[in-house]
């Protein structure tokens, strides 16, 4: 392999949905945990040598399982999360995608949760700076949300953050290269479930 360092951005494995519990709060599921694995075999290619994870349960998990599998250094950084939907009701699944949409479509509105598009893509931007400052010379893969991917990807590579954020399954991820800031790979290990 090159020497080119890769930034790998890590959708999280399928969690447990409860209507009851905030998105924030969900686990991984059974399938999720095996899905998590399935995903580290993809992962290899690219090398990773740190993994950085959101503080989600769902975002920890899978990276607990990539950064195990693969014997290297897992951190939590702050930053990271999904886009704030806290306080938000359980959307039907045709009202979430709508939202979404509404929300790639209006950045500088707040549509619903807590954040605008811009603001969420702020504070993952600066997340994602602190990182690439302090990890820059490794190949870095952070375990994040698919809401928060598809904002960067789109703002770096002037793609559609919408049409990114549908074809994100559970798990997923995309690989970036750090030096000329595109977008090299796509890998989608689930179907595309609501969260």
């Amino acid at each position: 392999m090159s020497s080119a360092k890769y930034l790998i951005l890590v959708k999280h494995s399928l969690p447990d949905v409860l209507k009851d519990i905030p998105a924030r709060e969900w686990h991984l599921s059974e399938a999720g945990r095996v899905r998590a694995f399935e995903l580290v075999k993809k992962l290899i290619r690219y090398q990773p040598e740190i993994i950085i994870s959101s503080v989600e349960p769902k975002a920890l998990e899978t990276a607990e399982i990539i950064a195990d599998s693969l014997e290297i250094n897992f951190q939590v950084i702050e930053g990271l999360h999904e886009h704030d939907r806290s306080g938000s009701p359980y959307y039907s699944n045709a009202e979430f995608q709508n939202l979404v949409q509404e929300f790639f479509d209006k950045p500088n509105e707040l549509v619903f949760g807590n954040e605008s598009a811009k603001s969420a893509l702020g504070r993952f931007r600066r997340a994602v700076d602190f990182i690439l400052n302090s990890y820059g010379d490794k190949n870095i893969a952070i375990v994040t949300h698919g809401t928060v991917i598809s904002l960067f990807v789109a703002w770096l590579t002037g793609s559609s953050g919408y049409d990114l954020w549908q074809e994100l399954g559970l798990p997923s991820f995309v690989v970036l290269d750090i030096q000329s800031k595109s977008l090299i790979h796509t890998e989608n290990l689930g179907e595309y479930p609501l969260t």
